[in-house]
């Protein structure tokens, strides 16, 4: 599979920045509104608490 950076349709390349903007906004939400973030990692649905959230960008 090509990395979608590669990808000769510019509206594809530019999907990569808005799905981390995405991303982004999603945990920001979750903060702000105490709620879990679910998300699929390594084919698994994990439950991010806000708490943990709040932790990770601290390192970011």
């Amino acid at each position: 599979m090509r990395d979608l950076q590669e990808a000769s349709d510019p509206d594809i390349r530019g999907s990569v920045a808005a799905m981390n903007r995405a991303a982004q906004s999603a945990r920001e939400i979750a903060i702000q509104s105490n709620t879990d973030l679910i998300i699929m990692k390594n084919d698994n649905i994990v439950r991010i608490s806000p708490e943990e959230l709040g932790l990770n960008s601290l390192d970011n």
